[in-house]
Order: C-alpha cells, then sequence, then structure tokens
C-alpha cells in the first residue's frame, strides 16, 4: 500500500465511485434498446439521436449538483456530500428499471425517462469530482497522480461492470425475452449496490486536508462566487484540460456500440465485445500513465496522448469503415488506451488547480460544465453522420477537443508535488 495513505480511504472512493458509474454507465450501453422502446420512430437514426439526447440531458443537471453538493462539500465536508450523493444515485437507477414504455403508456414514458436521467446527472454532478478531491487530498505529494488514478480505474470498473451485467442478461435470454423485461434487472441491482455504496462511505474518514482548512478557518462561504470572481483563469484552465477527457471518453464508452452496429454493420453482440475490449484497454492504460505522470510531471504525459491522438485519428477511421470486426476491434482499442493514459493524471491536475476552501465547488463547477459537452457527444456524432452521409466524419470531435486542451496545456504551469493550495 502506498505509504502515508489510509487503505480505507482508498477503497472508499473506489468503491463508491465505482458503483455510482455502474449506474450512470447502464443508459449508455442500453441506448439501443431505449431506442426501440421509449422512442419507436420510422427512422431509426433519429430515434437514436433522440435517446442519445435523452442521455445527455442528464449532463444538464450535473452543474447544478455541482453547486449544490460543492456546497456541502466546502462548508460541511466531504464525506457527507459523498454520502448523501451514493442514495441519490442509486434511487433513479432502480426507477429505470421500473418505468413503463411507450407502448405502455405513450408519450409519458420518455418524459418519465429524461426526468430519472436529470435526477441521476444531479447526483453525479457532486459525486465524482468529490471523489476525487476526497482520495487525492489523503495522498503523498509524491503519489497524488497515482492516488488520483484509482478514482478513474473505479470509474471504468463500474463502466465494465455495467456492460458485463447488460452482456450477461442479453445473452441468458432470447431477444423478445430480452426487450420485453431481461433489460430491467441491470438497473434493479442498482438500488442493491447503492446501499453497500451508501455503507462504505459512511464509514469513511473525512479528508486531512479539509479538516486542517477547518480549524484555520480558511473556508469560503460562498464557494460558488469565490471559485468564479476569485479563480475564473482557473476554472477556464480546469473546463479545458477535461475536454480531451470528456469528448473522447463517451465516443469510446457509449457512441462506439451504436456506431458498429448502425454505421459498421457489425452484430450487437460484436459491438458489446469490442466495447468491453476497449474499456480493458483504457484501465490498463491509467496506473503506468499515472505512474509516469508522478515521475515525469502532468503536462509532458498529457501532451503526449494528444499528438499520439492527432496522428492516428484521420487514417484509423478510415481503415474501420470497412466494417471489418478485427479492425473495428484494434482501432476502439487503440482510441480507448490513448484515452486512458490521457485521463490518468487528471485528478490530480484538477485537485491541484484549486485551493482547499473552494476545491470540491471548483472542481465539480469546471468539469461538470465541461461534461455537458461529453454528454451531447453522442447525439453530435450521430448527427454528424446523418448531416455529412460520412460514417468517418466524428473523426473532428477528436480533432476540436485535442486543440483545445493542448493549447491549455501548452501554457499550464505543472504543479507536481508542490504542497496543495489552501
Amino acid at each position: 500500500m502506498i505509504k502515508g495513505m489510509d487503505r480505507k480511504v482508498a477503497i472508499s472512493g473506489m468503491l463508491g465511485n465505482g458503483l455510482e458509474w455502474y449506474d450512470y454507465a447502464l443508459y449508455g450501453h442500453m441506448s439501443i434498446v431505449f431506442s426501440k422502446l421509449f422512442f419507436p420512430m420510422e427512422d431509426q437514426s433519429l430515434s437514436l439521436i433522440l435517446t442519445l439526447l435523452t442521455f445527455a440531458i442528464g449532463f444538464i443537471a450535473r452543474p447544478l449538483g455541482a453547486i449544490f453538493f460543492g456546497r456541502i462539500g466546502d462548508k460541511y465536508g466531504r464525506k457527507r456530500a459523498l454520502t448523501a450523493s451514493m442514495i441519490l444515485m442509486a434511487i433513479p437507477t432502480a426507477a429505470i428499471g421500473l418505468l413503463p414504455t411507450y407502448a405502455q403508456i405513450g408519450i409519458l414514458a420518455p418524459i418519465l425517462l429524461l426526468t430519472v436521467r436529470l435526477l441521476q446527472g444531479f447526483s453525479l454532478g457532486g459525486a465524482y469530482s468529490g471523489s476525487i478531491s476526497y482520495v487525492v487530498e489523503h495522498a503523498p505529494p509524491e503519489w497524488r497522480s497515482t492516488v488520483g488514478s484509482l478514482v478513474k480505474i473505479s470509474l471504468l470498473l463500474g463502466f465494465l461492470a455495467g456492460s458485463f451485467a447488460s452482456t450477461l442478461v442479453a445473452s441468458l435470454m432470447d431477444e423478445a425475452s430480452f426487450y420485453s423485461w431481461g433489460w430491467r434487472i441491470p438497473f434493479l441491482l442498482g438500488i442493491c449496490l447503492g446501499f453497500v455504496g451508501f455503507w462504505i462511505r459512511n464509514h469513511g474518514e473525512e479528508s486531512p486536508v479539509y479538516t486542517k482548512a477547518k480549524k484555520a478557518g480558511k473556508l469560503s462561504q460562498t464557494p460558488v462566487r469565490d471559485a468564479f470572481v476569485e479563480h475564473p483563469m482557473k476554472m477556464l484552465q480546469g473546463f479545458a484540460v477535461y475536454l480531451f477527457v470528456t469528448m473522447p471518453f463517451y465516443v469510446v464508452a457509449i457512441y462506439m456500440i451504436a456506431y458498429s452496429t448502425r454505421h459498421l454493420g457489425l452484430p450487437e453482440q460484436s459491438a458489446l465485445m469490442i466495447n468491453t475490449a476497449a474499456m480493458l484497454c483504457m484501465l490498463a492504460a491509467v496506473y503506468p500513465a499515472a505512474r509516469l505522470a508522478d515521475t515525469y510531471g502532468r503536462r509532458k504525459v498529457m501532451i503526449a496522448a494528444i499528438v499520439m491522438q492527432m496522428l492516428i485519428t484521420w487514417p484509423a477511421f478510415q481503415w474501420m469503415v470497412p466494417g471489418d470486426f478485427t479492425r473495428a476491434l484494434i482501432v476502439q482499442c487503440s482510441f480507448a488506451f490513448i484515452t486512458g493514459w490521457y485521463i490518468a493524471p487528471i485528478p490530480a491536475v484538477l485537485v491541484e488547480l484549486f485551493p482547499t476552501r473552494i476545491r470540491y465547488t471548483g472542481m465539480s463547477l469546471s468539469y461538470n460544465i465541461c461534461a455537458i459537452i461529453g454528454g451531447l457527444t453522442p447525439a453530435i456524432a450521430e448527427w454528424l453522420i446523418r448531416a455529412t452521409d460520412q460514417p468517418t466524419s466524428i473523426m473532428w470531435i477528436y480533432y476540436f477537443a485535442g486543440l483545445v486542451s493542448f493549447a491549455m496545456l501548452y501554457t499550464y504551469k505543472d504543479r507536481w508535488r508542490e504542497p496543495l493550495p489552501a
């Protein structure tokens, strides 16, 4: 175990975060199912776009969740905010598993789905960045990127658990049974997982950095105002550095399942297999990249990932177009590995940007405002293909995100191994 790091803190941060992302990931993995059950239309592309826009709606609520939970986390403690968000995530996830479909209640079905997605987004708006702050604030300076990567690893494990659960249920029954009732099972498990996560977080220790700031009377009473008024450049930096996380991540983790089936002509089972393999490749990249970021700095590791992605994006999409399983597997796994490499130092970068007194709020808002764009990315990707009639047109998503994040990193002052700002 990392010297000077409480094992219970790492376990609490990882398990709680992983359980929340299991809940959140299920919707993306079931996007094809939802497009047929909640948005049935003759134009399948439009049906899918509406489904993906409903996925994106949850992201719009995330800045509100960031304000709500950020205020709790900065004024009353990281542990209290994280514990509350765990339950608020589990309940709407289980509710999805109980929703009637369009065939049963008509237009009310997508409206109810939209409402539940807003509640999910509200919860995750404070939970994820709170987990980052909580775990990294416990870490010794020379291990901050490595410890922060544990949160990313748990995120990916949560996504993999969601992928595994949906794939397993689909494989154990015929298609008619799956579309009739089987798809609900992974969502209903969310309430059980939520109570496990609640117990784990409720027995965790408060952040020592936060406790020290509280005793010194340095906490902000108006963290939202202070974040924007006193630290506008840090907010912009947090937004810009995260863009190359959120857009490529949701292309790989969410949209590529629909892309592989609709535009590459692969069977749904093959698309899910490729997605699982890609997420494993992303997972494999995180820890070694985090160790390098603790050894050589965050900036070098992240710029290397952007440059590599920019070099391979155009030829990789051209090579994948014929719809061959092996080509799709290699390309999507390569993209996922590079994304994992880039996201590894991100938790440490975000924590090192903001002072303790407004860290929870500043991180939550800058990250979640940027995440709205990520949530829209799958719908944007499908729209681009629909508008251009070119399945390779989604490569412009990578170029846009890469240029914005590279420009920020080019002028970014790396703060690795420095004490956290108070």
